[in-house]
């Protein structure tokens, strides 16, 4: 079996980077097909030491750092990639990679980390948080929003076999789609981020300070908190606004390495997490370190998260209602014990057991089903002679 992969892009070292790579691991050879690929930021990663090959995007200019800008070319760079001498491809998507072309002989595999959010269900969210609801750069991008709706459902076609990394994607694919498709939760390195029981008395919020993420919600909600003191660690568009309206009991740390992020959750009394996710996989992260999390109620959160055993839920995303669910959550006992077993069931070893033996049993079944279409019938009755 001759198998390559394809990924949106490698720009920042990410979860479904993460993801991407845990599958690698068991393919070494496996070259990896990608819009752009920002190799300063993958040193010593697993993908760096496999082929990659990137499109025509990153020669454009500023096309490795503002590649986001050129969305409407995305479709026709990922459908430029030569993938006819492989097997199998398996695509890793929350946007363009499961748009490159297979055969009719080539089985298609495609990990949905989510149908492309600003494309469906979320693009009057994303056009209001980025200003752009009125004016000729609104019509500009509803149209081009427009015409990669129509790409992605027309490609979705070429997918023989769909995977969501959530039952909560899982329903969004059968929405957008149209299709079932099998739920295999992403890896998360449950040993890099080990039990600790001893907390301190702060709350940890981590993250890319972006819109969708609702960071800014909860710093207001600290800031009606003073007494409760709030460590955000992330960095992202929204930062010097945070900074603008944090209070004194807020740690505003910007980016900071892994060691001293998990060294925060380990002694975190809770984790605090505002946004929608498909999966999430930094509350697992937390989860392993003993840590609670307080978590908004609705995405990939409530399959991670168990309510009141190893975190709480808030209803709305709003200052009042996580407010609500700091005050709740100090009225509760919660062990550090239980929650890190809990969290070993999203394990790397997990992901890849079952994300292995369904690229392998799905090859293996499209073998059978050719062979069985192409093997000779032998003729059980001699043939009858013409005198």
């Amino acid at each position: 079996m001759k198998i390559a992969f394809s990924h949106d892009w490698l720009s920042f070292y990410s979860g479904g980077d993460k993801t991407l790579e845990a599958m690698l691991e068991h393919y070494p050879d496996a070259p990896v097909y990608t819009l752009i690929y920002q190799a300063e930021n993958f040193r010593g990663t697993h993908i760096a030491q496999h082929p990659i090959y990137t499109s025509f995007i990153e020669k454009l200019p500023k096309g490795r750092t503002k590649y986001r800008s050129y969305l409407a070319f995305m479709p026709l760079a990922i459908e430029q990639f030569d993938l006819s001498e492989y097997d199998v491809v398996v695509s890793s998507s929350s946007a363009i990679a499961k748009g490159v072309i297979t055969g009719p002989n080539q089985l298609h595999i495609s990990y949905i980390h989510t149908p492309i959010r600003y494309a469906w269900d979320l693009q009057h969210q994303y056009l209001r948080e980025a200003n752009m609801e009125t004016g000729m750069k609104s019509w500009l991008a509803r149209w081009v929003l427009n015409k990669i709706r129509i790409w992605d459902i027309r490609t979705i076609n070429g997918v023989d076999k769909m995977v969501a990394n959530s039952h909560y994607i899982a329903r969004r694919i059968r929405k957008v789609y149209g299709r079932n498709a099998t739920v295999i939760y992403p890896p998360v390195d449950i040993d890099a981020f080990p039990l600790q029981e001893q907390k301190q008395d702060f709350f940890l919020t981590a993250s890319r300070i972006v819109p969708y993420k609702k960071i800014n919600l909860i710093v207001k909600a600290f800031n009606k908190m003073p007494d409760k003191r709030l460590v955000v660690i992330g960095d992202g568009t929204e930062f010097n606004k945070l900074k603008a309206i944090a209070g004194s009991n807020i740690d505003l740390m910007g980016y900071q390495p892994d060691e001293v992020l998990k060294d925060k959750m380990q002694k975190a009394r809770a984790f605090v997490f505002a946004a929608e996710e498909d999966f999430g996989i930094t509350p697992v992260e937390a989860q392993s370190c003993g840590t609670p999390v307080i978590a908004f109620g609705k995405g990939g959160a409530t399959e991670t998260v168990i309510d009141g055993e190893t975190g709480l839920f808030f209803s709305e995303q709003t200052e009042e209602s996580i407010i609500e669910a700091i005050q709740r959550f100090e009225q509760q006992v919660f062990i550090p014990k239980k929650i890190h077993e809990h969290a070993k069931y999203f394990s790397k070893a997990r992901f890849q057991k079952q994300m292995i033996e369904l690229i392998e049993t799905s090859w293996e079944k499209r073998l059978m089903e050719h062979n069985k279409k192409h093997q000779i019938i032998p003729l059980t009755e001699p043939r009858l002679r013409c005198n």
